[in-house]
């Protein structure tokens, strides 16, 4: 654990984490005061967390650094309602076997961030509390807190009441994600949530749950919501999910991921994204051109090493020089080829293109190429005599074909 004599607030907004504060003044109080305990809620809406969840995690793990107590809460309560804010529909509804499923698989997840030992921090899953309230009681002892006009304030529940119909279901998110707060806050001292800006209303619901049950002081925080430069969410890429799951996105598609990044979004995303120090990432910043790519190779480096340890990061870095003419040996995900396939249907199976017409439009356009020959035709076929082979779209994203 690394202390701090820095407020921890100026911390977090130097490395990007904080989008708004609910009284600043004394909530910086609490922090030069001592340990702080603060919460996020990770509720399980797939086998996987993915780089979208990162920015919580990390925002955790600066926290941690400094000192403060952390909890992830693994929502396997919520998870059985599901988050409305920012959806124009009714999110589908998992089946208690999805849910399972999902905890299993993000469970194991925090663990390269966090620190679990010692009460430095905490993983616990709502279920443990949810699953057992009692509805009248839950009615009397919290839903008499909120009023409709209040909840018709958040933004998507208004929105929803206008347009279409809006599920009780969906109504009563915000007083269960209200009821963690004070469960946490009456259980294990926690005064902070934080959580992305969509989360906004919700967190300062349990924020006035705990002033009006308990009478008692606790925060938000929340982080913004990070989209590159170009204006895509964090973790898309062609259209798919990077997942922290390595069955789901191979460390060297992870570390190509952050390779990738855009130029004006380097810098940002090494604050964010790695524990390096900020003056090493100021230094970075400082390069232009194609020097830029040595600050993208060190992000992509550190992002890998820290959720997939540093074996895999230098094997990710040697797979991209290999197949980027730098030298180094190739260990990266391979494609089997058993037969003669059309290179349009390679396309889409590796990833490069998220249909075959989008295929075609890039062979049309010139950018699809094979051990960097272009492709003329869609009609072209991959045998697998002529393999193993290089299958590129531009100069950064490549698969490797093999028989």
């Amino acid at each position: 654990m690394v202390a701090t004599s820095t407020n921890v607030l100026d911390l977090l907004r130097a490395r990007g984490f904080v989008a708004q504060v609910s009284d600043e003044d004394s909530l910086r109080r609490a922090f030069d005061a001592g340990r702080v305990t603060v919460y996020q809620g990770f509720d399980p809406t797939a086998t996987s967390l993915h780089t979208g969840n990162l920015v919580g995690i990390m925002a955790l793990a600066n926290l941690q650094r400094a000192g403060h107590r952390t909890i992830a809460v693994i929502g396997g309560g919520t998870g059985m309602i599901g988050d409305p804010s920012e959806r124009a529909s009714e999110r589908p509804m998992l089946s208690i076997e999805d849910i399972h499923r999902n905890l299993e698989g993000i469970r194991r997840q925090f663990s390269p961030y966090l620190d679990f030992g010692d009460d430095r921090g905490l993983m616990i899953d709502n279920a443990d509390w949810l699953l057992d309230l009692k509805w009248i009681e839950f009615l009397r002892d919290v839903g008499r807190h909120f009023t409709v006009n209040q909840l018709m304030q958040h933004g998507t529940y208004w929105e929803r009441f206008q347009n279409e119909s809006f599920s009780f279901i969906e109504l009563n998110y915000a007083l269960v994600q209200a009821y963690d707060f004070l469960h946490l806050y009456r259980e294990l001292g926690c005064i902070v949530q934080i959580g992305g800006n969509d989360q906004w209303f919700n967190i300062l619901a349990g924020r006035d749950l705990i002033r009006r049950a308990e009478g008692g002081e606790a925060f938000a925080l929340t982080t913004p919501l990070v989209t590159t430069t170009s204006g895509e969410k964090l973790g898309k890429t062609a259209g798919n999910a990077v997942w922290l799951d390595p069955r789901l996105t191979s460390p060297y598609d992870y570390y190509q991921y952050w390779r990738n990044t855009e130029d004006a979004d380097v810098g940002r995303f090494l604050r964010m994204f790695t524990f390096m120090p900020l003056d090493e990432i100021a230094e970075l910043e400082r390069l232009e051109g194609a020097d830029l790519n040595r600050a993208k190779e060190v992000l992509a480096f550190e992002a890998t090493k820290i959720t997939h340890g540093e074996e895999e990061a230098r094997s990710a870095q040697e797979t991209a020089h290999a197949r980027f003419g730098g030298g180094g040996l190739d260990t990266g995900p391979a494609f089997t080829v058993r037969r003669p396939t059309s290179v349009v249907d390679l396309a889409v199976e590796t990833g490069l293109a998220e249909s075959k017409n989008a295929a075609k439009r890039h062979i049309q356009g010139g950018g699809l190429r094979i051990n960097e020959q272009r492709v003329d035709s869609s009609d072209r076929m991959v045998d697998p005599a002529e393999l193993p082979a290089l299958l590129s779209l531009g100069k950064r994203k490549v698969r490797l074909v093999a028989d």
